[in-house]
């Protein structure tokens, strides 16, 4: 066993510090719009603390989806935030599988370079919405008699600029149209869909973002508004910013030149380690992941 297990790890190894030099090499070509996208998740973050200065608490607003979901209760209001963590996981390893797989058709920096572009401008037409009109959070902690409900006049800038993470991030108010869990729930779909290989997981994707709409508007940390705008929203940003992006080399059938210069003997390495062979141990369960 031990001596079948050290070949596959050393190939391992080779294949994820070949993958390295090469997201590296985009890298460093591309990092000012990683950059920017990363920065502008700051900013967000900064908006929505800042609207909830503005919050002020009121008897929640008629809504159908509170008419047609059951509340899930404050106990249980977590399984929204867990089953979007799994989402958020989800994803952030299938982006990174091209260090362990054979099979792939994705360049790790270049396809997060395209979510945050999504994110961004999904998040600027978000941060000018819930500016425009603050309305009365239906969560627990943004009701009537919610210490948390209003913030008090800040002392310094600095504690604006802190924005009290993660405490002021999970228990935030005012930030509602519309859904930011929804922004990156779609893009993360949108994404999978385009550049994924399996069928079965982007029918899977799907439903769970209706799950997720469904789990947010139970658990009333959003108005079905919120949700309702987010689907439509989100769909026409990645419409039209994927027109305006330049599209990812294909790399699912091995043809792609290198984007690093190699010598002959080093491009054949460099093949068998990237496109390796379909017999790899591990290969199973990239199979499944791609």
């Amino acid at each position: 066993m031990t001596l079948y297990i050290a070949p596959e790890a050393s190939k391992l190894w080779r294949r994820f510090y070949a993958e390295l030099l090469i997201e590296i090499k985009i890298l460093a070509e591309k990092w000012k719009l990683l950059l920017a996208g990363l920065i502008f998740q700051y900013i967000h973050g900064l908006a929505a603390r800042g609207v909830h200065y503005l919050h002020r608490p009121g008897p929640m607003l008629q809504d159908v989806g509170f008419f047609l979901l059951p509340e899930l209760g404050q106990d249980k209001a977590y399984i929204s935030e867990v089953f979007f963590s799994f989402i958020f996981l989800s994803f952030f390893l299938w982006s990174f599988h091209p260090f362990a797989c054979h099979s792939k058709k994705i360049y790790t920096v270049l396809i997060w370079r395209r979510v945050l572009a999504f994110l961004v401008a999904s998040q600027i037409l978000r941060i000018i919405t819930f500016y425009s009109t603050q309305l009365p959070g239906p969560n627990y902690h943004c009701r009537e008699g919610s210490k948390l409900a209003r913030l008090p006049h800040p002392d310094s800038v600095l504690e604006v600029l802190l924005i009290n993470f993660p405490h002021g991030v999970i228990y935030g108010c005012g930030d509602l149209i519309f859904s930011s869990h929804m922004i990156f729930t779609l893009v993360f779909v949108l994404t999978y869909q385009k550049y994924g290989t399996r069928r079965c997981i982007k029918q899977l994707a799907w439903l769970f973002a209706v799950v997720q709409s469904l789990l947010i508007i139970a658990s009333r940390k959003h108005y079905t508004v919120d949700v309702v705008v987010a689907w439509y929203t989100v769909n026409l940003v990645v419409f039209f910013v994927d027109k305006k992006l330049p599209e990812l080399p294909d790399r699912s059938n091995g043809t792609s030149s290198p984007l690093l210069p190699l010598s002959t003997k080093d491009k054949d390495e460099h093949h068998k380690l990237l496109n390796g062979n379909s017999g790899d141990t591990a290969d199973w369960v990239c199979q499944i992941n791609s």
